[in-house]
């Protein structure tokens, strides 16, 4: 429960030598923004069934140069290919829903190397840049030498091992003869440490538009996927504008669709209207699932690519408009639930350097690994997120080339008007949100330390990776009277049997105060640190 501090930086991951690989660059005069980049690729090598260099990412970059300015926000979310429309999938047999796994599920392009590539251009003047081999040099080692398989890795590639065991590539990355790896197994990646040495030599671009997307494109192309060179060629991450929400305490930003950041920020901006005083109470939990309940209402009908937004969602996150939805909220009764649900797998991770520049990131494949398919020879595993497109013309979502597909991903950044900054955020499809709420109202609004909160027992409504049901889950952690009452207010309570469980995904957090110093907390549900300089 002791949050750690330093002065000189700090990286929060969900992997140890992710947090470690970050802290590093920082100790060598790196900014947040290179750690992160160090983060982002060691953690694709050494947390594999949460995220690839072959998924999409999406930042949130605080420069405290900028004074009042809103932080930075990079789109990095590749588009489906221009092959891939819903007639292409019908003449393939596909008529009501896209795989969900193998090379037809992998018909959007990889952003994330990109937005790697749009936050260090947005750092460069900021001091004299690191080499890029350095920021690569902890993913390529770990890649070439080895890295233990986590207890998570080892049970979720069990779980699923039926529909990834088929896909090209897989058995020979991942599997050991034909099984799943035992937890502590070395798992080595020569093909992605060669794929990342290359990018340290070419350059990011060259994924795109180079030598290596040349390579990646006859790979996709080879194992049946719609992908082709143009598409990987057309695929640019983007500077955006944040979303906002402002709280009595704080300004808290996310990103704007085709992310459910709106969902995020409208949780937190529904629940300051109820006037709660107190934490973990009945008040609090059933306040934030209720909030959670609305705010999904609208991001279901409202997120999309930003191309075809049916309305302005900054609209939904202002004062009034938030008034008039709080006032729905039962104090005493749930809502009727459930509705549809979004899985997903991802990772979290932020840094703040010396002069207090803070990142908040996020990277994921969507599902467990993904499509499943690792490209021979290249050791990329790809994202299935197109899979989030509807083969239903009318939908919101519905497939179209060149679309951007529905994301779960979000990171979170606050700042306070007592001059905190957090940078926040976790893993975990619906339970995004729900978490970034939990962890922001418990430091911000009732005074909980960092560690405590994000270690602190966790709820989720709905679902997220793994599981299917759409309750109310609880960790056993919970007072039995909490949890009683809950249920005698009609939520459709299941209790978990573990206090400290995966299936509330894996958050973290840190805070940069006025005087220097950074605090950091990262998810004891997960394998990760929070590495200080």
């Amino acid at each position: 429960m002791h949050t750690p501090s330093s002065y000189g930086g700090m990286v929060v991951a969900p992997h140890h030598l992710a947090a470690q690989a970050g802290r590093d660059v920082l100790r060598d005069g790196g900014t947040a923004v290179e750690a992160m980049v160090a983060a982002a690729a060691a953690i694709a090598v050494v947390y594999p069934h949460m995220n690839a260099i072959g998924g999409d990412g999406f930042w949130l970059i605080h420069d405290p140069a900028k004074g009042d300015a809103p932080p930075v926000a990079i789109d990095a979310c590749g588009a489906a290919a221009a092959a891939a429309s819903i007639d292409f999938y019908a003449s393939r047999g596909h008529s009501t829903a896209i795989p969900s796994r193998g090379p037809l599920a992998a018909l959007t392009a990889a952003g994330t190397i990109g937005g790697w590539a749009e936050a260090l251009a947005v750092s460069a003047h900021w001091q004299a840049p690191l080499p890029l081999p350095r920021l690569l040099a902890d993913a390529i080692r770990h890649a070439e030498d080895g890295v233990a398989v986590s207890a998570s890795q080892a049970r979720l590639t069990r779980a699923k091992l039926a529909e990834l065991a088929p896909q090209p590539g897989f058995g020979t990355t991942y599997l050991v003869d034909g099984q799943p790896p035992a937890p502590g197994h070395r798992l080595r990646q020569p093909a992605l440490a060669a794929t990342l040495r290359q990018l340290a030599d070419d350059g990011l671009d060259s994924f795109y538009r180079g030598p290596l997307a040349a390579r990646i494109a006859a790979a996709l192309q080879a194992v049946g996927s719609p992908l082709t060179a143009a598409d990987l060629a057309a695929c640019r991450a983007e500077r955006v504008p944040p979303l906002r929400v402002v709280l009595p305490e704080a300004e808290v930003f996310n990103l704007p669709p085709p992310t459910q950041g709106l969902a995020t920020l409208m949780i937190l901006g529904l629940f300051d209207q109820l006037g709660v005083t107190e934490g973990e109470g009945f008040a609090h939990l059933h306040g934030l699932v209720e909030a959670t309940k609305l705010a999904f209402l609208v991001r279901d009908a409202v997120v999309t690519d930003r191309g075809r937004l049916p309305t302005d969602p900054q609209a939904f996150l202002m004062a009034e408009a938030l008034a008039e939805r709080a006032v729905r909220i039962d104090p005493a009764r749930a809502l009727p639930w459930p509705q549809p649900t979004q899985p997903g797998d991802t990772i979290w991770m932020g840094a703040v350097d010396r002069e207090g520049r803070a990142v908040s990131f996020i990277q994921s494949v969507y599902w467990e690994f993904g499509s499943g398919v690792v490209l021979p020879d290249l050791g990329i595993c790809w994202q299935n997120r197109g899979t989030s497109f509807s083969l239903d013309p009318q939908a919101l979502n519905a497939l179209e080339p060149g679309r951007k597909p529905f994301h779960t991903l979000n990171p979170s950044l606050a700042r306070f008007g007592d001059g905190r900054v957090m940078p926040f955020g976790t893993m975990g499809g619906e339970g995004q949100p729900q978490t970034q709420a939990a962890v922001y109202t418990r430091v911000a609004r009732f005074g909980q330390g960092l560690q405590q909160a994000v270690a602190a027992p966790r709820w989720l409504l709905g679902r997220t990776w793994g599981d299917v049901s759409t309750t109310l889950k609880l960790e056993s952690r919970f007072d039995p009277a909490l949890v009683q009452a809950l249920r005698e207010a009609d939520h459709t309570v299941e209790m978990l049997d573990e206090a400290f469980s995966d299936t509330m995904g894996h958050a973290g957090a840190l805070i940069r105060h006025p005087d220097g110093r950074i605090e950091g907390a990262a998810d004891p549900r997960s394998d990760g640190a929070a590495a200080g300089v």
